[in-house]
């Protein structure tokens, strides 16, 4: 009997070794991929601070969800003597938008993901980036210091034209200093074990990206399929390649599969029309009657695309082959 006990307490000790070695295996090698730094060319982008500029920034800062991320929704109570920006954003005096950034989602899952404070006030960013370097951190994902952002969509925001990024900088380079200290982002030890164990996965957005590639030329402004392709890049992360759905790799399993927004089979989109289809993005009610979850389907962020740019959506949708649901 105390030999069996004697072999049990080995084999117990042997795997617990085992799996101390392997936690430290993980933490190392994910730490070394946070930790790695990014020597990247600078990349000439200009960045016209006139009021259009700024007007046209804030238009794409908003349909493209940065706004969703990096505000709570709030706004700044200022004076007239005191308001730099309303009067040439056209806005209402009390109505500057806050870029304080704010916890977007803490989910053991994952991590912590926080959308950092843009401004140049108490715990922002905003001081501590010249033009390039918001270049880099929109397109490539990586912060001043050359290390990646986790979590910040930069797969999406690699494809922007230098007309479009140039804007959407300006008007990040315009907005008031807020002071709002916010911990840094963190990838949780699931996180980490995920991100180990499944290549596929990551929480790092820079290692997607062919930082040193010939970039795509983005298409000119139109209602056509190419241009709305440029504008639902960021559909893709939860509808996938395809835009046929299913569930989305990666994400908490909390979270709903994507619907199929091709006119395949399991789509919704074969009974709509283009105007039921424009005041469902602007509404968040389909034409069924159905209510679209804000907190799923970013809605409240694509309710800012113009009319043209919405029928340029429709218009490629329509485009897609027609694929089954969950053909990602």
């Amino acid at each position: 009997m105390k030999k069996f006990l004697k072999w049990v307490g080995i084999v117990f000790g042997v795997l617990i070794g085992l799996m101390f070695v392997s936690l430290a295996v993980i933490y190392f090698r994910t730490q070394a991929r946070l930790t790695r730094v990014y020597d990247l060319p600078e990349e000439p982008v200009a960045v016209p601070m006139d009021p259009e500029s700024i007007e046209r920034g804030r238009h794409i800062f908003q349909f493209r969800g940065c706004e969703a991320c990096h505000s709570d929704g709030g706004y700044i109570d200022l004076s007239e003597d005191e308001n730099p920006l309303g009067s040439h954003l056209n806005l209402p005096t009390q109505e500057v938008p806050h870029m304080e950034g704010n916890i977007y989602l803490d989910d053991p899952a994952v991590g912590l993901v926080v959308a950092s404070n843009l401004t140049s006030g108490k715990g922002g960013v905003g001081s501590g980036y010249t033009d390039q370097g918001w270049a880099r951190a929109i397109r490539h994902g990586i912060r001043a210091d050359g290390t990646p952002l986790l979590f910040m969509p930069s797969t999406e925001f690699y494809y922007l034209s230098d007309k479009d990024l140039g804007a959407v900088i300006a008007y990040i380079k315009s907005a008031l200093p807020v002071d709002n200290e916010l911990p840094p982002s963190t990838v949780s030890w699931t996180g980490r074990v995920v991100m180990a164990l499944v290549p596929a996965i990551t929480f790092i957005p820079a290692e997607l990206i062919a930082h040193e590639a010939t970039r795509p030329v983005a298409p000119d402004p139109g209602i056509t399929a190419e241009y709305g392709e440029y504008l639902t890049l960021s559909c893709k992360v939860c509808h996938g390649l395809t835009m046929s759905g299913g569930p989305i790799p990666g994400f908490p399993s909390t979270w709903p599969p994507a619907p199929n927004l091709t006119f395949g089979t399991g789509s919704a989109l074969p009974t709509w029309t283009e105007p039921g289809f424009m005041d469902t993005i602007r509404t968040g009610i389909t034409p069924e009657g159905r209510n679209v979850r804000g907190e799923y389907m970013p809605w409240g962020s694509y309710k800012f695309m113009n009319d043209d740019e919405l029928q340029a959506v429709w218009v490629y949708l329509q485009s897609l082959p027609q694929l089954e649901y969950g053909n990602r």
